[in-house]
């Protein structure tokens, strides 16, 4: 159990563990003081490189030392790698060696898709993501793994066809229910069913594209030009995969990795499915006072219930 982000784990015989909060949260205080960032400056000491993945050639970043513990950060859709900006140097400081891609088709890595996978196929499927993120995992060596909305569900699957490349699973703000997803998303959920794949991508990327979720200026920036880059079969693609989502949760519960769902107190999904979903998945549960992204919004709060998670696999 958590309340406003403080992570408690689950006690003996997997049952929450409640903690109170803290009087004062350094890492909640730090968060508080975050202003409108540079989201296209990378931080200091970050490394850029491209990975050679199935699909084509991925670009990613990096901070801390390669023979350290990896951790591996998965975007979602319409996401990148600068995502996680915030959260590299505290990964990197405490240890570990932090490792962000771009999925294929998004924004830097809008170069690999579908055609160039053996033998050539016409989709972004759940497939080419898997054995993406394998190759990334097998790569890295077993990793903690971060799926972030869309890569949640990536990641998951990713862990039921390859546990030994695991040393936890973290999925933030991934859709908590399998079907269709967004049917459980305040407001609009119930008008998910009745429009295709293609008129569900345009509306969702009309309402980024407008600032529904009051993002900031220097984090619009970097949305509007992502746009530019990434490829729209991409996105209508990963919408449709979210509209047949897997319900993976019995399988989920079965794995033995330790597993955290972290997710912001204003998501687009309500705050209680992320709880069922988290407890259906034996799952220690973490909410922040952000929206969707808490990675970007509730970054130290963030890391500091990686870095407890961490600790707890080893």
């Amino acid at each position: 159990m958590v309340i406003r982000g403080r992570f408690a784990g689950r006690g003996p015989g997997g049952r929450p563990r409640t903690e109170p909060a803290a009087p004062a949260d350094p890492a909640a205080a730090r968060d508080a003081l975050l202003g409108d960032v540079d989201w296209f400056a990378l931080p200091e000491g970050a490394v850029r490189s491209r990975f050679a993945a199935p699909s084509g050639s991925l670009a990613a970043v990096s901070m801390g030392e390669p023979g350290n513990p990896p951790v591996v950060l998965v975007p979602g859709a319409m996401g990148s790698k600068e995502d996680f900006s915030l959260v590299l140097p505290e990964l990197a400081a405490a240890g570990y060696f932090a490792f962000s891609f771009d999925l294929a088709g998004q924004y830097e890595s809008t170069g690999a898709g579908p055609e160039h996978l053996r033998p050539p196929r016409q989709r972004f499927d759940f497939d080419l993501f898997t054995d993406d993120l394998t190759a990334v995992l097998t790569a890295c060596g077993p990793a903690h793994v971060v799926g972030y909305s869309f890569a949640g569900i990536v990641a998951q699957l990713t862990l039921l066809k390859r546990p030994d490349l695991f040393r936890s699973i973290t999925l933030l703000g991934c859709p908590p229910q399998g079907g269709q997803s967004f049917r459980g998303v305040s407001w609009i959920g119930w008008a998910a069913p009745l429009v295709g794949d293609r008129i569900s991508a345009d509306l969702i990327v009309w309402g980024v594209k407008r600032n529904f979720i009051r993002a900031s200026p220097g984090r619009m920036a970097l949305v509007m030009h992502r746009f530019t880059l990434t490829r729209k079969d991409s996105i209508r693609d990963m919408v449709g995969l979210m509209r047949h989502a897997p319900d993976l949760r019995p399988a989920l519960r079965a794995t033995p990795v330790p597993k955290l769902v972290a997710v912001g107190e204003h998501d687009v999904w309500p705050l209680q499915l992320h709880r069922s979903f988290a407890d259906s998945i034996g799952a220690s549960f973490a909410s922040y006072s952000s929206g969707h992204s808490p990675s970007e919004q509730s970054p130290y709060e963030f890391t500091r219930d990686l870095l407890r998670l961490f600790g707890s696999a080893s």
